[in-house]
């Protein structure tokens, strides 16, 4: 059946649409940009799902696709950079025939004419089911091809944050808002334009922070990151006459897993170590990746004695068995015998500055290793840099 053409009522709520859109991209380019180079291996949430939520509500599903494609065309050339033209047409692709499920499921729910703005209960539950179709369609098309083209990617890191997914399940619930504002009341559009600005400020951006504080590989605590919390706690100490502990650890001969099994197996390794160094500290410590194999912990609160405790748990808990699964030879391996080499220090008798502190603890851990590895070294308080 030949679909009608657009009615000039459609055709200017797809002008206002689209307007929004191009408008929302360019107020937080500088942010969307940011955010995107930061994803790595996991799903990259926008709110470009706001907009084409409110379409498949107002518009024809022709239109639809062109919002779509309008938007993604000015985000290729204003927010991505020299993003690769490939991704940005398949991100596209997943929202056309997300847009497409969605309009089907609201045919089925009997809104056959556009607008299809919710007006009684079935109606608000026939939209809602639509939204939830639209975000399960797109998501597992992304997380599909998420897993069948990186090398070494595991279904947890593909399908990526909860709170990713609670950002679009806001831009689907703004976009029904939009779309109801733009049918009867236009002229309220600008108050919801300036609440999107603010969800990006307050949940995009923060987002994107906590991304810049996190190793991608391991999900613990980047090295920058980390001396700010050493800092703010010795700082703390000071005030207060506690304590702050250091350990920075070595793993021993790390580099054989990369060159027996592959660097997959390595980063599969890695991430295993990262689970294990966890389990053995408290809830108020924090774990850093501090290099390619090397973790950085910062332990607040705790004296020389429960320092070196907590350091031996740890050497201990390396040398469990380790099952790789993604090995050169395809099949999985078991790497027993994964030892580390530790130095420790304590504010303030080790140091009283964070460079003093990770001095001091640097300089027993390559004493331990100059020492045959597979130990722990705690810096006395004598061994304190002027």
């Amino acid at each position: 059946m030949k679909t009608p053409a657009p009615t000039h009522q459609q055709w200017g709520w797809f002008a206002i649409l689209t307007a929004a859109a191009v408008l929302h991209l360019e107020a937080v380019r500088t942010i969307e940009r940011r955010r995107e180079k930061a994803v790595a291996g996991a799903p990259y949430t926008n709110l470009k799902s706001l907009w084409v939520c409110a379409a498949v509500l107002l518009i024809p599903l022709p239109l639809v696709v062109a919002l779509i494609v309008a938007s993604y065309v000015y985000s290729w050339l204003r927010v991505y950079g020299q993003a690769k033209a490939h991704r940005k047409i398949f991100s596209a692709s997943t929202f056309v025939v997300a847009s497409v499920a969605a309009s089907a499921m609201l045919q089925v729910g009997g809104l056959t004419t556009v607008p299809k703005i919710p007006t009684s209960l079935w109606s608000l539950l026939v939209v809602l089911t639509a939204a939830a179709t639209w975000w399960l369609v797109n998501y597992a098309l992304v997380v599909g091809v998420i897993l069948l083209s990186i090398p070494g990617s595991t279904l947890r890191k593909a399908l990526g944050d909860l709170s990713d997914q609670l950002v679009v399940a806001a831009a689907l619930g703004l976009g029904i808002a939009a779309a109801a504002l733009i049918a009867d009341h236009p002229w309220v559009l600008p108050v919801l334009a300036v609440t999107v600005l603010c969800v990006h400020r307050d949940l995009l951006l923060p987002q994107f922070q906590r991304a810049a504080r996190t190793d991608a590989k391991t999900g613990l605590a980047a090295p920058t990151y980390w001396a700010e919390v050493v800092k703010a706690e010795l700082l703390r100490a000071k005030s207060a006459g506690t304590s702050v502990g250091v350990l920075m650890l070595d793993l021993d001969h790390f580099s054989d897993i990369n060159n027996v099994y592959g660097h997959p197996a390595g980063d599969e390794a890695l991430t295993a170590i990262a689970r294990a160094v966890l389990a053995e500290v408290r809830r108020d410590d924090l774990v850093a990746r501090f290099g390619g194999d090397e973790l950085a912990i910062v332990l607040p609160d705790i004296d020389p004695i429960e320092l070196l405790a907590v350091a031996e748990r740890i050497r201990a808990a390396l040398g469990r068995p380790i099952i790789l699964s993604q090995t050169l030879n395809g099949g999985p391996e078991t790497v027993t015998g994964m030892t580390a080499t530790i130095g420790a220090a304590v504010f303030p008798q080790s140091g009283q500055t964070y460079e003093q502190l990770l001095l001091a603890a640097d300089t027993q851990l390559y004493g331990a290793k100059n020492a045959g590895r597979n130990q722990v070294r705690l810096s006395p308080a004598h061994d304190t840099p002027s």
